[in-house]
């Protein structure tokens, strides 16, 4: 049976009853299968003897170091006065002498008697002169003898331990121990779940020695080689699920360089204006010809590829061989760069073929900026426009539904109630999801099964298009959308003017706050944002919480001592929606020139003319995030500026992202910055989007095992497509 196979509850191991089952659970281990797929973050190599006079050299170039030895009790020592009187207890090894400091266990003092021999792992430091530790084990050897007798013998319980993710109340050693009788149980029954000739032919384990290794290695080199045989197979059966997946959206699978690995995707074609206007739909040519301007050439690219992908959904649909073509496509594109507008030329193609659309975004303020927009722009051109949420009140969500059901709806825009239980379309062929890397693999999933099981779909699949205004690295592109089609757009729209940042260091912010208004007596607006809410007073730091300065706080201050003679505003996640709305709306009619806010601001508000954007302690945000807020200005034809203020104690991290923020408002080169920096998961979002799920592998880390395993998998399924 395969590891994925075995799902008997992990309480019907020995010694896990509910109580420790409801802890493994935190840990979301439910199953044997879970448990045994649970991986070692780390290893504590115990095989090899490190005396303290190697761990007093190690600490010359360290600031602290590991001793694995076996020593002997010489004196024990107190200090402090009443209840926080601590043990010290004096050890040696015959090479040098050191403390174990006993922190609330003057116990100790019976079990480690003078004279007593014991083995002791701990991490040392250098304190006062003295060798000393407080993180430490030790195992007794004997009661009294001569250290001399014992110094050669092997040290009692030296391997290498496995080291676990923990929570409160689990320890490392008790999550190894029943890994230890999981494997007892059913590792002789595992079967791999690589092909055989794979495996022989990349030199890998077996999979039940691979998890034997893993868990309960002999030395590192063991787990080393376990880890190699899991994680290709991790990376090989994930591209192969990609290639599937181009196969049933496709019916092909890409092809992938034999050398580089890479997905030959093909060149994003360009259109002149005629091939362009050629490719339009009815509705498409009248909303273009009541744009007041001219879509940039790669926005011309996007929509004239994606019409043509969205026509051979339709034509496979009336195709009897059993081909189901569906585009699949992500939309990369820099903040203001026009992805909304191509999405609705997206829209109403589906629409002028007799079907709807849905636009789902992650907050509601965006969704509701999205509906606003499109009715403006294409009720007019006889499309009916929906705003659905979960705030709806009854009557009218239920009238909307029913509208929908009906098919007297053509494009709806809302959040996660998109796709709710109660929600029914009567053809849905497109589903739009903004900011994709703020929804989960089964969100995505649960929105295009909306559209399979609409009542008018027939065998049609469902088209996708997911747009995201944080570019993702190719490394990260071609592993996590290997089965999509990436299309982006580089170029901004005319007229826009590349926006100017400033650094400006924590003490100095008076400076920022006169060049903002310039801009305010000018005419213009401005932001400020913060990364916190509210002010704790306990901290005792002005605007701080945990040093964090504060939306509220910073409301008052420069609302009555910094811009007493301009309207000043303030939006964050506990204002609620009307309100927010209402705030928003003002300050897009220049009723309000100063907004404050947190980042409930970082998408869904345009707003041209503001100018000024001042993020405080930017330092405290993320890359991504800080070039999405930087995006809120630029959006008119002025001048535009974004001030960062950092704190002074900045790490060297902290300066390569302001710097990165400083040099280029390139969305495209920020994200390749941010995965140097901070690796893939804070780039893709993996605990919100659900898409790096690994449990072994690590995209960036496994750069050519993951290459080898996109040739083996795309290899493997390609005679299967036709």
């Amino acid at each position: 049976m395969k590891t994925s196979e075995i799902t008997n509850s992990i309480n019907t191991l020995p010694k896990i009853g509910p109580a420790k089952a409801a802890l493994f659970a935190k840990l979301n281990i439910f199953t044997i299968a879970d448990l045994l797929q649970y991986y070692p973050r780390d290893y504590e190599d115990r095989t090899q003897k490190i005396t303290l006079h190697e761990c007093l050299q190690a600490i010359a170039t360290n600031v602290q170091a590991k001793a694995h030895t076996i020593v002997q009790v010489i004196k024990h020592d107190w200090f402090g006065y009443g209840n926080m009187k601590t043990l010290k207890i004096i050890v040696t090894d015959g090479t040098a002498s050191a403390e174990i400091v006993a922190f609330n266990r003057p116990w100790l003092q019976n079990s480690m008697k003078i004279g007593s021999i014991f083995a002791l792992t701990g991490v040392f430091n250098n304190k006062y002169g003295n060798l000393q530790t407080s993180q430490y084990d030790t195992e007794k050897i004997a009661d009294t003898g001569k250290l001399k007798d014992f110094i050669n013998m092997p040290i009692p319980n030296s391997k290498v331990f496995p080291i676990y993710r923990q929570t409160e109340g689990l320890t490392s050693k008790q999550i190894n121990a029943a890994i230890e009788t999981a494997l007892k149980q059913y590792a002789k029954g595992i079967e791999n779940d690589l092909p055989d000739s794979l495996i022989e032919k990349k030199g890998l384990l077996q999979k039940n020695e691979a998890l034997q290794k893993i868990h309960l290695p002999k030395s590192i080199q063991e787990a080393t080689e376990a880890r190699q045989t899991l994680v290709y197979e991790e990376l090989f059966l994930f591209q192969r699920a990609m290639a599937q997946r181009s196969i049933d959206h496709k019916g092909f699978v890409p092809k992938v360089n034999a050398e580089t690995g890479e997905i030959e995707a093909e060149v994003q074609k360009s259109f002149t204006t005629e091939e362009f206007e050629k490719t339009l739909s009815p509705r498409q040519k009248q909303l273009l010809s009541r744009l007041p301007f001219q879509p940039t050439d790669d926005q011309k690219s996007v929509i004239a590829q994606m019409n043509i992908d969205i026509d051979r959904n339709y034509e496979s649909a009336r195709d009897k061989s059993g081909k189901n073509f569906s585009m699949r496509t992500l939309l990369q594109g820099d903040v203001g760069s026009g992805k909304t507008l191509v999405s609705f030329f997206a829209a109403l193609r589906v629409i002028d073929y007799g079907s709807q659309c849905a636009l789902m975004a992650p907050t509601e303020l965006l969704a509701r900026q999205h509906a606003e927009n499109a009715a403006k722009m294409l009720e007019s051109l006889d499309v009916k426009v929906a705003y659905l949420t979960g705030n709806l009140n009854a009557k009218g969500r239920n009238n909307l539904l029913s509208a929908l059901k009906a098919g007297e709806i053509d494009f709806v825009i809302g959040t996660h109630a998109l796709f709710s239980k109660s929600v029914v379309y009567k053809d849905l062929a497109l589903a739009i999801i903004d900011e994709q890397h703020r929804f989960g693999v089964l969100q995505r999933s649960a929105i295009l099964e909306k559209g399979r099981t609409s009542a008018d779909a027939y065998v049609r699949e469902p088209n996708l298009l997911m747009m995201s205004a944080t570019p993702i690295p190719q490394t990260l592109a071609l592993t996590v959308f290997g089965d999509l089609d990436v299309l982006s757009i580089h170029t901004m729209p005319n007229g826009r003017k590349p926006i100017k940042t400033f650094l400006v260091q924590g003490g100095h912010e008076s400076n920022a706050y006169e060049a903002v208004r310039s801009e305010l007596k000018a005419g213009h607006q401005a932001y400020f944002v913060y990364p916190a809410i509210e002010n704790n007073m306990e901290d005792g730091d002005f605007g701080s919480r945990k040093g964090m300065k504060s939306a509220e706080e910073m409301y008052e201050f420069l609302s009555k001592q910094v811009y007493p003679e301009f309207k000043v505003a303030m939006v964050h996640g506990k204002v609620s929606e009307d309100e927010q709305t209402q705030i928003l709306e003002d300050f897009r009619q220049n009723k309000v020139q100063i907004l404050v806010a947190t980042t409930v601001v970082e998408v869904g508000v345009d707003v041209p003319n503001a100018t000024c954007i001042v993020i405080e302690q930017a330092d405290r945000f993320g890359l991504a995030g800080l070039h999405q807020l930087r995006g809120r200005v630029g959006r008119g034809e002025s001048q535009s500026y974004c001030f960062l203020v950092y704190r002074k104690d900045l790490t060297e991290d902290g300066k390569a992202r302001m710097k990165a923020l400083h040099d280029t408002t390139d969305g495209f080169k920020i994200a390749e910055e941010d995965l140097k920096l901070r690796g893939p998961g804070e780039i893709t979002g993996t605990a919100q989007s659900g898409e790096l799920t690994f449990k072994i592998a690590e995209p960036v880390r496994d750069e050519q095992l993951m290459i080898q395993a996109r040739i083996d998998a795309f290899a493997s399924l390609s005679s299967q497509a036709t």
